[in-house]
């Protein structure tokens, strides 16, 4: 019997339903869009069909004007992407006449408002939730809350249990990922087979859909130097030159990747700290498991002191955490990193939108010091009273304060608070 690990988008999509006349759930392939629209269909009743299935698509392709008006209401369409402009512009049509909530329920691969050969007709009738692969926190059936923890200050966490998890057991967890089928792979082998086709999958299907794509089989390979390059500066000078491609194609290609959900951006963030910055956003791929396959390392290799692949796949996970916590939550925080030309770094920090900042770094050592906030406190020194804290995640047990408003973790605070394993 298949366990169906409740998504903390289960809330988020009913209460949209019942607001808005479209809901356009997105997110990567295989991070569990049909099962999540499965289980809101089998709550709420209307109809449900997949345009993932040749007949389906076939009948919406010669007849989007009929496909989108049949049915009880709620509808829901899973791959709206794979309808064209056509079927979008058909579903506009019909909420325009009619403002009820609720009517349409869709699903997509792709980022639906920067796929070229879709219209933004839908722009300002829908509202969407995204969904990604599982987050720790959802694997373990315990809360999201962790980031509004973070602007609650450190006293959230004190007191915290020693944690049980060990740097095994986290490098586990990273090289693992959160797709949920590949979760159930044990085999190296086999795990390599589905990441392939994984991206085969989305590249010659996802991407091919809606671009014209000359060296397709570069695009795996440019996504590996993204994930060995997670963190950094992504400079399209140089990935032109090692891939011995033109700028415009590279810069094509980034944001196509971008475009299916393998890789996402975090922009920098800048305020008036007289100082210069850098920026140019960081990239990263969007599950640490993917990027643990494409830089070809496996939770033996991982393990070795030293490894230079364990720092970049950490910071990939804490990035992939922080973004699954937030789509999934109401704090109304955003997401940013911070650099200035002087190497100071802190690797992400979370505003809010008045103004309160919490700066994390992700650490892939066993313990911390007081030189791992030194970037921290820079910036508690400037922001003042916007700083809310600073925390250290690391992959050691104890959580433990160095000052006011700077806190060391174990990476399990961000899916277990009292520092318990499951």
């Amino acid at each position: 019997m298949t366990v169906v690990v409740p998504r903390f988008a289960s809330r988020r999509l009913a209460d949209r339903a019942e607001a808005f006349r479209v809901v356009i759930v997105n997110g990567p392939r295989q991070s569990g869009k049909t099962t999540l629209l499965n289980l809101f269909h089998d709550a709420r009743g209307g109809s449900f069909r997949s345009l993932d299935d040749a007949t389906t698509l076939r009948i919406a392709s010669d007849d989007p004007a009929g496909f989108a008006a049949y049915g009880a209401l709620p509808r829901v369409i899973d791959e709206i992407q794979r309808g064209g402009d056509a079927l979008v512009l058909a579903i506009k049509y019909l909420v325009d006449r009619d403002n009820s909530k609720g009517q349409f329920v869709l699903s997509g691969s792709t980022r639906f408002l920067t796929v070229p050969t879709l219209s933004e007709s839908l722009a300002g009738r829908a509202v969407f939730v995204e969904l990604w692969p599982f987050a720790a926190a959802e694997r373990f059936g315990v809360s999201g809350d962790f980031c509004g923890l973070l602007f609650a200050g450190r006293d959230s966490f004190a007191g915290a249990d020693e944690s049980r998890w060990s740097r095994q057991d986290y490098l586990r967890l990273v090289c693992a990922g959160g797709y949920p089928e590949v979760l159930g792979i044990d085999n190296p082998t086999l795990r390599q087979g589905w990441f392939e086709g994984y991206l085969s999958t989305v590249v010659l299907r996802d991407v091919a859909s809606f671009a014209q794509i000359q060296h397709g089989d570069l695009i795996p390979r440019l996504l590996g130097m993204l994930a060995a390059r997670a963190g950094g500066q992504t400079v399209i000078a140089n990935l032109a030159a090692d891939l011995q491609l033109n700028h415009v194609t590279v810069r094509n290609y980034l944001r196509y990747l971008d475009t299916v959900f393998l890789t996402g951006s975090v922009p920098a963030w800048s305020s008036n700290l007289n100082a210069r910055l850098v920026k140019t956003p960081k990239v990263f791929p969007t599950d640490s498991g993917l990027a643990a396959h494409l830089l070809q390392v496996d939770l033996d290799g991982l393990a070795a002191p030293g490894h230079p692949a364990a720092g970049i796949l950490v910071e990939t996970f804490v990035y992939a955490e922080l973004t699954r916590l937030l789509a999934a939550s109401d704090l109304g925080a955003t997401l940013y990193y911070f650099r200035d030309r002087n190497r100071r770094e802190v690797d992400f920090l979370l505003e809010k939108r008045d103004g309160r900042v919490v700066g994390i770094e992700a650490k892939a050592a066993s313990t911390v010091g007081p030189d791992d906030f030194r970037h921290l406190r820079w910036l508690e020194d400037r922001l003042g009273d916007r700083f809310a804290g600073g925390y250290v995640l690391y992959l050691g047990r104890q959580t433990y304060p160095l000052g006011n408003r700077m806190m060391a973790l174990p990476l399990s605070a961000m899916w277990q608070h009292q520092g318990s394993s499951e």
